[in-house]
This record gives structure tokens, C-alpha cells and sequence, in this order.
């Protein structure tokens, strides 16, 4: 029986620390990736590595899942191999056993932590849609103004090598490619 930690933050610009802090645990399982989808790489590390007996912490339900289908799918998939789970912030824990209150309240968490993922997605494509209004760049500037694109398509176009010419403008041979697109 061991105490197994599932650490996550959806950016690498964000600290792990406070996750789980003062909980003694035999082995972490952390990563830096969006909860979007259950496909995360240590997520599935750490699936395969539980076993029954074993307790799954976890900081809180949002660190675990973002919409409520994966949410009660994973709680049910490890409880039913035999593994405790348990959610510190929300102070719930799940162990297979039929506890009515504990899974409305994990349903009623998962719901608003996915009706909390679609409205910041929202006012991302608001916020996207408004500067793009005001003129504001959006994503990575283009590498080449626009007489360096030109030259590249018209140097393609008389055979030049596309991965010469990425070499030369410092940019990728994918780039070059999107470059000849836009032409």
C-alpha cells in the first residue's frame, strides 16, 4: 500500500509547489500539460504504476480533469481496480464504496470545473476577437516582412533549394512551405 501523488499545472510557467505540500508520499507523478484531454503522459505512467491498496492524492478535481466524463471515468476506473483516491482541496475521498453524498459532490465539482474551462475558453476567443479588431498582432510575427516573402516564392520558383533558402532566412523548411501557401 503505497501514497502515490498526481501533481499537474497546464503551463510551464507555473509552479507545482504548493500541490500537495506536507503530504508524505512514496512516489510523484508530475507534469505540466492542459487537462483537456486524459491522454498526458504521466497520467498514464501513473495509472499503470497503481495498484490496489494503493491511494491516488490528488491537489484538487480541476488538477485531475476539466470535464466531467473523465473525471467520473478515471474515479471509477481506479476505485475499481482497487485504489483509493483522494482530492485534498475538496477534502473528498473515493474507495469504491457506494457513498451518495461523496459522488454527488464529485459530480457537482467536476461540472463546475468544466464550466469553469469553457468560460475562461470564452473570453480567450473574446479577448483573440477584439484585439485582432483593434489591429493587434496575434500569435508568432511573421519571420519575413513582406519583400523577403516575395523574393523567397520568386526564388523558389526559379529552382532554388527550399531548404537552402530556409538555412539562408533563418527560418524552418515548414515555414518556406507556409510561405509559398500564402503566395
Amino acid at each position: 500500500m503505497s501514497n502515490i501523488g498526481y501533481i499537474r499545472v497546464s503551463s510551464h510557467g507555473q509552479s507545482t509547489v504548493r500541490q500537495l505540500d506536507g503530504i508524505t508520499l512514496d512516489k510523484v507523478f508530475e507534469e505540466k500539460v492542459s487537462a483537456r484531454t486524459t491522454r498526458r503522459p504521466q497520467l498514464q505512467v501513473c495509472l499503470e504504476y497503481l495498484r490496489e491498496g494503493d491511494t491516488l492524492h490528488i491537489h484538487s478535481i480541476d488538477r485531475l480533469a476539466r470535464n466531467l466524463f473523465d473525471l467520473q471515468q478515471l474515479v471509477e476506473q481506479l476505485t475499481a481496480k482497487g485504489v483509493t483516491v483522494s482530492f485534498h482541496k475538496e477534502r473528498l475521498e473515493f474507495s469504491g464504496k457506494s457513498d451518495p453524498i461523496a459522488r454527488l459532490t464529485l459530480q457537482l465539482m467536476g461540472a463546475f470545473a468544466e464550466f469553469e474551462r469553457v468560460i475562461i475558453n470564452e473570453r480567450r476567443i473574446e479577448g483573440i476577437a477584439k484585439a485582432r479588431k483593434q489591429g493587434r498582432q496575434i500569435g508568432a510575427r511573421p519571420k519575413l516582412n513582406t519583400a523577403q516573402a516575395d523574393e523567397l516564392r520568386q526564388r523558389v520558383a526559379a529552382g532554388e533549394s527550399k531548404i537552402g533558402l530556409a538555412v539562408e532566412y533563418r527560418i524552418s523548411r515548414q515555414a518556406v512551405y507556409n510561405y509559398l501557401r500564402q503566395g
